[in-house]
């Protein structure tokens, strides 16, 4: 008999259906198939194919993981073709319509054989930049990011070389953002200059302030640039902001209406607030922040390209901090209470960012600590899945690069 890669639980077809409230013959008829053949999903005598098990979950509302059970970052490839309802001969005749597909000759036997973790035959599939080609056709057809197809070949095939992915090219500054730039008059350009070179180093201080554990207000707090405070000069001074304009030499009664025409044109927002000053009180200021337009046009000015997005496949700069505390510890691990929050929902086993949402890397898992004797459990703490130990190795230095401020375990 074939080996199923993957088998829908008989227990759950028939649950489920009944929680739905829906007869066999009903079940049947929103599936497309006989009665006869419902029942035999549902006491085990058969088991339903990806097309039969997608419709399946459509006609009960359910997910994939809620019939097979599979736990949530623990997919394999077989796991994402079957989630997308596509049998190895339509993922195989879809993928031979991309120059990926075409280069590796695919086929449904090959499909299945990259899918058990066999040989593939065929040069091409020994080249880690023609199967980090692949791996990308194979994200549009089943129809989910780059990130779980790699983490997903990476679980089927533990002992393979790591698909290389094909390198992003540097984005030029978009034309929209160039266009604005040549819009504006030498004096909104010198402004809007000092407000991103403001922004960034305001940025910069809360990363060295996160990095030494300091508290860290949110971004729409601190993005929010004071650009004037209306009380003497001979008793405050100037803004940083101020100085810096008094330094071009463009600072001076005109500035209200410079703030005013960029405000009008979308590349800042301009707001009040009111603070404490030792002899004088409470006394009104006025605040600067950069919209997204904003930045981009200064950026075009500068000749800078947009700001550089962290790669697909990569973890944002929290979860790779989180995933390197973890994997410091060794065997050791780490206690179950340490890590909180929503890092557990886009790294651990078991764990989801919401219903619906496509499920977590599977980069740590929880397991127990037995107590003396083996009597019962102590405690239990993380550890990092031989996936989150493989990525780690596969891209540290990716992540030095980054993440300079984080120690690469």
């Amino acid at each position: 008999m074939a080996r199923h890669l993957l088998v829908v639980q008989c227990a759950k077809v028939r649950s489920l259906r009944q929680d739905a409230g829906m007869s066999v013959q009903e079940l049947a008829d929103r599936v497309g198939v006989t009665p006869r053949m419902v029942m035999y999903w549902e006491d085990g005598t058969c088991v339903p194919e990806a097309r039969n098990a997608r419709r399946l979950c459509d006609a009960l509302r359910c997910s994939m993981a809620d019939l097979t059970e599979a736990v949530s970052g623990t997919e394999t490839l077989a796991h994402l073709r079957f989630a997308c309802g596509l049998t190895a001969e339509d993922a195989a005749s879809r993928l031979r319509d991309t120059s990926a597909g075409r280069a590796l000759f695919v086929d449904a036997h090959k499909i299945r054989c990259l899918e058990r973790g066999r040989r593939v035959s065929g040069w091409n599939w020994r080249k880690p930049e023609c199967n980090g080609r692949f791996v990308k056709e194979l994200a549009t057809v089943y129809g989910v990011p780059v990130r779980m197809v790699l983490d997903a070949w990476m679980r089927t095939r533990p002992g393979d070389t790591c698909p290389a992915l094909p390198e992003e090219q540097q984005p030029s500054p978009p034309a929209s953002a160039l266009a604005r730039w040549a819009r504006l008059n030498d004096r909104q350009r010198v402004y809007l200059d000092e407000f991103l070179r403001d922004d960034q180093m305001t940025e910069a201080e809360m990363w060295m302030r996160k990095q030494n554990g300091s508290e860290v207000p949110p971004a729409r707090q601190w993005r929010k640039m004071p650009f004037s405070v209306h009380a003497p000069v001979e008793v405050f001074g100037f803004t940083r902001l101020q100085q810096r304009l008094r330094t071009q030499g463009v600072h001076d009664q005109g500035a209200g209406a410079t703030l005013s025409s960029l405000e009008r044109l979308g590349l800042i927002i301009v707001s009040r607030d009111t603070v404490e000053i030792d002899s004088i009180g409470a006394v009104e200021r006025t605040l600067v922040e950069m919209t997204r337009r904003g930045r981009a046009c200064a950026r075009a000015g500068r000749g800078e390209p947009p700001a550089a997005k962290t790669p697909a496949h990569l973890l944002s700069e929290w979860l790779w901090g989180a995933l390197s505390r973890v994997i410091a510890t060794g065997d050791e691990g780490v206690h179950e209470s340490a890590l909180t929050g929503k890092s557990l929902f886009f790294l651990a086993v078991g764990y989801r960012p919401q219903r619906g949402a496509h499920p977590s890397r599977g980069f740590i898992e929880l397991r127990p600590l037995m107590a003396d004797g083996d009597t019962h459990v102590a405690e239990y703490r993380w550890h990092a899945t031989s996936l989150g130990r493989r990525h780690a190795d596969e891209y540290r230095e990716q992540y030095a690069r980054l993440y300079p401020g984080i120690t690469t375990p």
